[in-house]
């Protein structure tokens, strides 16, 4: 099986995603494709870089991941393919891939040179479509680019270190209202070293990182409705520090978003004690 991603800005609104799909299965009919989201904030790229972190794991190896955010090819930015963790992701070199090489090296990077090959007309999506239609059939990356050694940087998507605190900034808001932080679980264990923490922002403070959402339930003598809507923090599936409400609705009770205040790139702190 073939599996082609799509991750994109476009909306669902206008006709692109579904002229994307139709390329693909014109170059390819025998591709699977799967949206991983069509609902990015337009050319947001921390966001996107979210979201692919977050999602790729969920596929096997071979995956080709088309990332159509941002892809418009100019004097600063060139196209690239990239082969991670035994997996493809195609898209313009923006910074977009800055969270995946924080945790692994890639194993090959290609800055895509094929446009001199395909129609006069030809968009940055058709130069798109062509090399994820040749990746998901097996083709090499060798193929379609020249090798080049490393990604642009996205600083905002990394959390930094002060003395005795962490420094991180809200990179995505999900469906639930949920903010996720550019603090890894990773970091948060590597400067921190077991010792007590306060997680600040606004003028609020949260002293415990929770396993689970349910575990804020503390005592028997309160049932879980009770404690809907008190703010809790987790380290989410993807490894990222999360900011939530307990059981939140954003059409109802609320969010971390809206009853919270926090919103992208609001700053997040995590002071340790000595």
């Amino acid at each position: 099986m073939s599996i082609i991603t799509l991750t994109t800005d476009y909306g669902l609104k206008d006709h692109f995603v579904g002229s994307l799909k139709g390329k693909i299965l014109t170059e390819f009919t025998e591709a699977t494709i799967i949206d991983i989201s069509h609902n990015i904030d337009a050319f947001n790229i921390a966001e996107t870089s979210y979201i692919i972190g977050a999602a790729y794991s969920s596929f096997p190896k071979g995956t080709v991941h088309l990332i159509g955010v941002d892809i418009e090819r100019n004097r600063e930015t060139q196209h690239i393919a990239m082969q991670w963790n035994d997996q493809y992701f195609i898209c313009a070199d923006n910074g977009v891939l800055s969270i995946l090489t924080q945790k692994i090296i890639p194993q090959k990077i290609v800055a895509i040179n094929i446009h001199d090959r395909l129609h006069s007309d030809a968009t940055d999506l058709d130069v798109f479509v062509k090399v994820a239609c040749h990746l998901a059939k097996g083709g090499l990356l060798n193929v379609i680019g020249k090798e080049i050694t490393s990604v642009k940087d996205v600083t905002e998507l990394q959390a930094t270190v002060l003395d005795n605190q962490i420094k991180g900034n809200v990179i995505y808001i999900d469906h639930y209202g949920n903010v996720v932080t550019n603090i890894s679980k990773n970091l948060f264990l590597e400067i921190g070293k077991g010792r007590p923490y306060e997680i600040k922002f606004k003028t609020k403070t949260i002293k415990t990182i929770l396993p689970n959402y349910s575990d804020i339930v503390i005592s028997d003598k309160y049932s879980i409705k009770d404690y809907e809507g008190e703010k809790l923090a987790i380290f989410n599936e993807a490894g990222f520090l999360e900011i939530a409400l307990f059981r939140s609705n954003p059409e109802t009770v609320g969010t971390a978003n809206t009853l919270l205040g926090l919103n992208y790139r609001d700053t997040i702190l995590i002071e340790f004690k000595n």
